[in-house]
């Protein structure tokens, strides 16, 4: 069996930009620089036998976001406040005053 995935779009609303991607299989065929306006292919000879115009990736795009502004507003939705993340780390060894060790969060 195969799997394709044909124009998986991300759009996050907490930044401007989203991502377009192709994959076969679980292999990413090509994504889109949404900056760029450019499909880059991850190996370059699949643009030999195939082609995207990454417009319709930024039109796909622009819909997604207007999708999720719309669904946002519906949802009575109110933002969450992130909290500040807290880590601790831990040393693998005893630390040794110049000898490296490996630190685990």
């Amino acid at each position: 069996d195969h799997v394709g995935s044909y124009g998986t779009e991300i759009y996050q609303s907490h930044g401007p930009s989203g991502q377009y991607t192709q994959e076969f299989d679980g292999d990413e065929m090509f994504y889109v620089d949404l900056g760029k306006k450019e499909t880059v292919w991850r190996l370059p000879m699949f643009s030999q036998f195939a082609g995207f115009d990454p417009q319709a990736a930024l039109s796909e795009i622009a819909t997604a976001k207007h999708n999720l502004d719309v669904l946002t507003k519906r949802s009575n939705f109110t933002p969450v406040i992130n909290g500040v993340p807290e880590v601790t780390v831990f040393s693998k060894s005893p630390v040794m005053l110049g000898q490296p060790n490996t630190l685990i969060c």
